[in-house]
């Protein structure tokens, strides 16, 4: 990872740069292509014939609406079922600035730049039209995934014919600063400060500790998405619910593992007990698979107490895992459909993560891609197996602080080889975009709520939401 500003010129992307090379000659599945060429109308036509009790238009609404705050964002999603056979797309996290450019195949041969212009062109720039904005330039920051950011950096640069800056921004070397709300950076070239207009911002790790709430620079997306939802997992099952509650007679529902929300260390063993002695356990503001435990034996709940972690705040949900040992929770009994069998009749579980971008016309698919587990799904759940190994599927891996290494080995593409063994099928993919955009919306109405008549962050009405106080002194405000 480099840690010094870079200046990208037009005419230097380079697709090689910028994806991995498993997703660079795939070829996409004629399933999935046909999904990113449905329009609003019929996605909508297809949701309401399978789903008769939503409103159809209510649905288009949302659909075609443009957010406030939260213009690109990416819900992971288990696919899996009930006793009785009821399949669902259930939304574990939402995340602001997500991953997954470099997993997706092309759905035009012809395309070198993919969602990177989808996501540049069709959002990005015309998200500032009509702000006012400093005099300066241009920029992407960031703290992780340099094959993206550079992606992102090259591709402005070309949509715009005008050099674009990628500023590293972390935690222990920030190469920009905001001065009266202004991001500047040092040129590399000519060592003169230079002011920033707007920033695409694909900082993951707390980034509320680099950069304000409310800046005059514009940056996509703020830090106050993150806070409301974006990287704050317990902010974000509050504006599900509060959501929900708005869709209800519409017939449509964000759907979420039962989950305990405001949970203190000393309580989890109490909910773990009451969801049969299997849950998840998340620190609310970690990403990249860290900070997730599932707990399914007296090992593992050992293990995670005696882990001194950095927050006073978690949030506890029920367990979806095999038939035979998932959580039971209020709302019955989840479990993964898991990948088909393979020739060793192993089936995995796989997630699924897609990202969306807020345009003119409404919310618009960029990628997909999905991850699969370590290990096998085993219906004789051993209590000495690591739960972990079966059901994380996060593929990003810590060496260090700021340094970060990727398992792609259980990458999972959407091309015409790898789609097949996820035994999903186009009202899957329709399910999961339909989720995406609900979990999007809801916390981009959290944005607005966190916001006075005056633009300013509400500060109590915040800690009231969630009051860790760890967390609000590295809040920069």
């Amino acid at each position: 990872m480099k840690k010094s500003v870079e200046v990208f010129y037009p005419g230097e992307f380079e697709d090689s740069n910028h994806f991995y090379p498993k997703a660079l000659n795939a070829h996409i599945h004629p399933m999935v292509n046909h999904f990113f060429n449905l329009d609003i109308d019929r996605i909508c036509e297809r949701y309401h014939y399978l789903n008769p009790q939503v409103d159809k238009d209510f649905l288009k609404k949302i659909m075609a609406k443009k957010t406030k705050n939260f213009f690109w964002g990416g819900a992971d999603l288990f696919y899996v079922t009930t006793e009785k056979g009821n399949r669902k797309m259930v939304v574990l996290e939402t995340n602001s600035c997500p991953s997954g450019q470099k997993s997706m195949p092309s759905l035009i041969d012809s395309d070198d730049y993919r969602g990177y212009r989808a996501l540049i062109k069709d959002s990005f720039l015309p998200a500032l039209k009509g702000k006012r904005l400093p005099v300066g330039e241009l920029a992407i920051i960031y703290d992780k995934n340099y094959m993206e950011v550079s992606g992102y950096a090259s591709t402005l640069a070309d949509e715009i014919n005008k050099k674009v800056y990628l500023i590293p921004f972390f935690d222990d070397n920030c190469q920009g600063k905001f001065e009266n709300g202004v991001l500047t950076t040092i040129d590399p070239e000519t060592k003169k400060t230079v002011k920033i207009k707007a920033a695409l911002r694909y900082v993951t790790q707390k980034p509320w500790s680099r950069i304000p709430i409310s800046t005059k620079t514009f940056i996509y997306n703020s830090t106050l998405v993150c806070l409301s939802g974006g990287r704050n997992k317990l902010l974000a099952n509050k504006a599900y619910e509060i959501y929900n509650t708005k869709l209800k007679e519409s017939g449509l529902e964000i759907n979420i593992p039962e989950t305990i929300m405001d949970v203190s260390k000393i309580e989890i063993p109490l909910w773990i007990q009451k969801f049969g002695g299997h849950a998840v356990v998340k620190n609310p503001y970690s990403n990249a698979g860290q900070g997730v435990f599932t707990i399914t034996n007296k090992k593992e709940l050992e293990d995670f107490m005696s882990i001194d972690h950095e927050y006073d705040q978690f949030i506890i949900q029920s367990l979806i895992g095999h038939y035979n040992w998932s959580s039971s929770s209020s709302k019955g009994k989840f479990y993964h459909i898991g990948t088909l069998p393979n020739k060793r009749k192993d089936s995995f579980v796989a997630d699924l993560r897609i990202m969306i971008v807020s345009t003119s016309l409404g919310f618009k698919p960029v990628a997909i891609y999905a991850r699969r587990a370590a290990k096998s799904l085993k219906n004789d759940f051993s209590k000495s197996q690591d739960s972990w190994s079966m059901l994380g599927t996060n593929l990003s891996i810590k060496l260090d602080k700021n340094k970060w290494s990727s398992d792609t080995s259980r990458l999972v593409l959407m091309d015409r080889k790898d789609f097949n063994t996820l035994g999903i099928g186009i009202d899957d993919l329709i399910e999961g975009y339909i989720q995406t955009i609900l979990s999007v919306s809801a916390i981009d109405e959290m944005t607005l709520q966190l916001l006075n008549t005056k633009g300013q962050f509400r500060k109590k009405l915040f800690k009231s939401l969630d009051n860790d106080e760890a967390l609000f002194k590295e809040i920069k405000f």
